[in-house]
């Protein structure tokens, strides 16, 4: 749905965006990731057309982006932009004719959201009498509320209880099964395994990684193993040559150890050694987690940013 292609952006001596490309496929749910200051908010405010690129393209179903786009687009921002005086009703009126539905169109479906949401006594409140959760459920109303087939949440549970962090992410997940792609941008590490079907990590300005979520994962596979026993007299050390034992936790009935593999091993060849040894209670993969590779990649490109500079 989404191809952006080698973006620059520019704002006075800082580089933002520096020739990044990525692609959002149609019905996924699309993870941009990056630390404070890597370039996300930039590459958004370039796909809503609030700023435009200084270098590259964004193509919107294989055009290059442009007004006409606007309307199928809705865009939930990290800095809430809500009428604080203005009667909630008469604000989501206003936000859908903005995007082109007709009122009586808003009313109806502004009408189906607020019951959808237990939100029906909100009608004529005002936004600056409501918790700063129940204003992120009316901005994210705003965001949705004309059925927009692409849709871009910035940072979308802030300010939300786990109930009702619960409750958006049941609505993101039906939104996209009918039919929505999402960008999905976070700091919420869990959400994105949870909800994203590929991401993008960018770093300084720069791409560092994009793909999909599993294979991300695999790519960064090393081979290390939990194996979970129950005590016993045995004392397990590393075995040179077949793996090395790089953590231990024991509570009063069991002993976990994480076992990385030596190259050209198996678990198979693991557990040959060990079943003789120890009653083995379980045993799992030690999967990096999109968290582990987020630290790990961030962390390396500063360390070669610093290297850099000091050299």
């Amino acid at each position: 749905m989404l191809e952006i292609k080698n973006i620059v952006k520019q704002y006075a001596n800082h580089r933002a965006l520096d020739d990044v490309s990525t692609r959002v496929e149609q019905g996924s749910i699309f993870g941009l990731l990056g630390p404070n200051g890597a370039g996300k908010t930039s590459l958004i405010r370039i796909i809503n057309q609030i700023t435009a690129p200084d270098g590259g393209a964004v193509y919107f179903d294989g055009e290059r982006l442009n007004p006409n786009h606007i309307s199928r687009i809705g865009y939930l921002p990290e800095e809430r932009g809500l009428y604080k005086k203005m009667e909630i009703g008469e604000q989501m009126l206003y936000l859908a004719q903005l995007k082109g539905l007709s009122k009586s169109d808003a009313t109806d479906r502004i009408k189906h959201w607020f019951e959808k949401m237990e939100m029906q006594s909100w009608w004529h409140k005002k936004v600056e009498d409501l918790s700063k959760g129940m204003q992120q459920k009316v901005q994210f109303v705003a965001t949705v509320v004309h059925q927009p087939d692409l849709i871009i949440l910035d940072e979308p549970f802030t300010g939300f209880d786990p109930v009702n962090v619960n409750i958006i992410k049941e609505e993101i997940l039906a939104l996209n099964r009918n039919g929505a792609t999402i960008i999905f941008s976070t700091h919420r590490m869990e959400s994105v395994e949870e909800l994203c079907d590929s991401i993008v990590l960018i770093n300084k300005s720069k791409k560092i990684l994009d793909g999909k979520v599993k294979e991300i994962r695999n790519t960064y596979r090393t081979n290390t193993y939990r194996v979970e026993y129950l005590h016993q007299e045995e004392t397990l050390s590393d075995v040179e040559g077949l793996f090395t034992i790089v953590g231990q936790e024991t509570t009063a009935d069991h002993t976990t150890l994480t076992l990385q593999i030596a190259d050209g091993k198996t678990i198979n060849d693991v557990l040959v050694h060990l079943i003789p040894l120890v009653h083995i209670h379980e045993l799992k993969e030690v999967v990096p987690s999109i968290h582990d590779i987020f630290v790990q990649q961030v962390t390396a490109k500063t360390k070669t940013t610093i290297n850099e500079t000091l050299s």
